[in-house]
């Protein structure tokens, strides 16, 4: 690795740009955006001909591709090619190999590994071991222990508030934070939407991702960030526990009065009594359904959560009635336990046994949880199937409701007389006298009063109808030559029954690739909603980000940039002793999870850093102190853990995650409130993790070199 600390690389073009395009990659990452991508409508109709012809996709509509009023088709169509944390690091890659700043050898080093950092391995872990926590979530066991945190904290704000708070700590300790954000965030969003005096949930909300990636600290298999640094360090996973669950534990109970009394201390917020709507016995009694079942929640189409009652009255019979599965919640947690368990004991044995991959216990386990959920779902799959079709005819009927208001709102109309269907806007003809040249849409109007209105330069009385329904002015008088305006609406709507029935039997005669995978994703959904639920939640994403980034770092360290990082900290070192350790590498884990591709790569890069720094010292044979280099390792680790909740929803991936759960809560969350309700708790959380740190480390830790293990 000597060759390795030679800093004079960086004066190579390919190193510049090697450097430039990492920062222009966490950029990226910090502030996605979408590149438009124009293909001229000739090529791109070829394209969806050849793709029907070969009956992947359905044939195209021609009326589907013009813009515009004067229905004139345009030449190009617009094509949008998302740059983010998923796409940025991949292309960043394959434009370094390109140029030939890295090679074969980065690549190789960057996935399957290099100085005891193992990606692959490690993307399997967290995978599988994310399989089982995600299963357990979705079994409903999360939602409903909330449920009884909140029975036990009944409507006392502060009560509930800390039973909430050590509820969320407990459980993201053992299952770690993804499955906390997944269930917890979608909880408090329901309860704090059904209580009357909460003003604002950004209390609960913020708190609760506070405390989760906190918690997510503590043991090795709850977060990929840890895996990465254990595996670097060699650190054993009971020894990195013991190290870390001191500071973890004491910023838990120092934060939770700061929020209380401090942050979020105003009683709209955090009332002292919550007045929480209750739910009808009918709704008690009712025997709650699998929400992973498609539209088993029941929610019509295109219904705003917010405004609708009757989703209103669902959003409180998820927290007041939730789903369990008794049956796969308690196998889950079973595996879970005997996984970490295993995974423990074998790793503290490891200088006896040898050195095993921690995928090989995870994988099993995974491979059993998988086998349960797909033997229950089979075994279910009858009533899974009913609840399907039963609430997909709910909700294809919803849909038509929706439809029908919709081309109303837009411009439809109906006159007395005339029967209920409406059609668009027809102008004005002679053969109506009177009428108005703005006609509004209604349907099934009843009067409800008169009114008089001007018409021009004379004043005739007209109708108003019920204020639930669009307005219609017509005057009173000349009733009797709507006819044939009526007979012409009538012959119109018909015409447009026939082309959509036209349309729906073309589609349905004309079986694809594309509808057939459909048909059969949705089958699957009916028959194994479990499994599907978890496979659509497990965050996939994740494996082509974090082997990217493994690459693009291995790739600032062969062009020299990590040896001058490692230099720099070296000096930093030098000239402020362990303290300095602590807290300088403390501040750079959260200022970097922010800026260099999020908390899992920055610990990636700092890492390789703290790696060069161990080989500068064993090239000068002056040893690391033993408190020195684990005062900094285990500072990284406050880091990168507590940096996810800082000034950028991109910090973490599970920033990126509560951000759209939020969102589809209809709990719009900006970049600029996210960073400033999150820096206080980031700065009391880290000042307080720290001190506890260096605490720590003087009392437990000398001055002897000190060996890794």
């Amino acid at each position: 690795m000597a060759e390795d600390l030679d800093t004079g690389k960086i004066r190579e073009w390919r190193s510049i740009v090697t450097l430039i395009v990492f920062l222009l990659t966490n950029i990226v990452v910090l502030f996605p955006f979408k590149v438009p991508i124009y293909i001229p409508r000739v090529c791109y109709n070829a394209i969806l001909d050849a793709l029907s012809a070969c009956r992947i996709i359905a044939p195209r509509r021609h009326e589907d591709s013009r813009h515009g009023s004067v229905g004139r088709a345009s030449k190009f169509v617009r094509m949008n090619f998302s740059m983010s944390f998923s796409t940025a690091p991949l292309i960043a890659d394959l434009f370094l190999l390109a140029i030939s700043a890295i090679g074969r050898q980065e690549v190789h080093d960057g996935t399957v590994g290099a100085d005891n950092i193992s990606p692959i391995d490690i993307m399997v872990f967290f995978l599988t071991l994310a399989y089982i926590a995600i299963s357990i979530d979705a079994s409903g066991l999360i939602r409903w222990l909330a449920f009884k945190v909140l029975q036990k904290g009944g409507k006392v704000g502060h009560l509930l508030f800390f039973y909430l708070y050590t509820f969320f700590f407990a459980l993201g300790t053992f299952v770690g934070n993804d499955p906390i954000i997944l269930s917890g965030t979608a909880f408090l969003a329901y309860m704090t939407r059904v209580s009357s005096n909460i003003d604002h949930p950004r209390a609960w909300m913020y708190s609760q991702f506070a405390i989760a990636n906190i918690a997510s600290a503590i043991l090795v298999s709850s977060n990929p960030t840890n895996l990465v640094l254990a595996g670097a360090f060699q650190i054993k996973f009971i020894v990195y526990t013991a190290n870390m669950i001191v500071p973890v534990v004491v910023t838990a109970i120092v934060l939770f009065p700061f929020l209380l009394y401090v942050v979020f201390a105003s009683p709209q917020l955090i009332p002292l009594s919550i007045e929480m709507e209750t739910l009808s016995e009918e709704a008690k009694n009712k025997k709650p359904v699998n929400p992973n079942i498609p539209q088993a929640k029941g929610k019509k189409a295109g219904e705003d959560e917010d405004e609708s009652l009757e989703n209103k009255e669902l959003a409180l019979a998820e927290i007041m009635n939730p789903f369990l599965d008794k049956g796969g919640a308690t196998f889950g947690a079973v595996v879970m336990a005997v996984a970490l368990i295993t995974l423990l004991g074998i790793n503290a044995a490891s200088s006896i046994i040898g050195e095993h991959p921690v995928f090989w216990i995870t994988l099993p386990a995974a491979f059993i949880m998988f086998c349960w959920d797909v033997g229950f779902g089979w075994k279910h799959r009858k009533e899974t199937r009913d609840i399907a079709k039963r609430r997909q005819a709910e909700f294809k009927q919803a849909q038509d409701e929706r439809a029908n208001s919709v081309r109303q709102s837009n411009g439809l109309f109906q006159t007395p007389g005339a029967s209920s269907s409406f059609v668009h806007v027809v102008p004005p003809t002679p053969d109506v006298p009177g009428s108005e040249k703005s006609i509004r849409s209604m349907t099934n109007a009843s009067p409800t009063g008169e009114a008089s209105m001007q018409g021009g330069p004379a004043h005739h009385k007209a109708r108003q109808y019920s204020s639930s329904q669009l307005s219609l002015t017509l005057p009173e008088t000349n009733y009797s030559h709507t006819k044939k305006l009526d007979a012409a609406l009538d012959r119109a709507v018909d015409e447009e029954k026939v082309r959509y029935t036209e349309d729906d039997d073309m589609h349905e005669q004309h079986k694809t690739f594309v509808s057939f995978i459909a048909s059969e994703y949705r089958w699957l959904q009916e028959t194994f909603p479990t499994v599907m639920a978890v496979l659509s939640h497990l965050p996939f994403k994740l494996v082509p980000f974090a082997l990217s980034m493994f690459v693009l770092i291995q790739g600032l360290v062969t062009k020299g940039w990590v040896p001058v990082f490692a230099y720099g900290w070296d000096h930093w070192v030098t000239k402020t002793g362990t303290v300095g350790a602590i807290g300088g590498m403390g501040f750079l884990g959260v200022v970097l999870c922010n800026f260099a591709g999020t908390n899992i790569g920055t610990t990636i890069l700092l890492s390789r850093v703290i790696q060069a720094w161990q080989q500068i010292h064993i090239n000068n044979g002056i040893p690391i102190t033993d408190r020195t280099f684990w005062a900094t390792v285990y500072a990284m680790a406050l880091g990168v853990n507590y940096g996810a909740f800082s000034t950028a929803f991109s910090a973490s991936l599970a920033g990126l995650l509560w951000r759209d759960i939020l969102a589809r809560k209809h709990i719009h969350v900006r970049r600029l409130d996210f960073a400033r309700e999150n820096i206080p708790i980031i700065a009391t959380s880290m000042a307080v993790g720290c001190a506890v740190l260096i605490g720590e480390v003087y009392i437990m830790r000398d001055n002897s070199p000190y060996k890794l293990g």
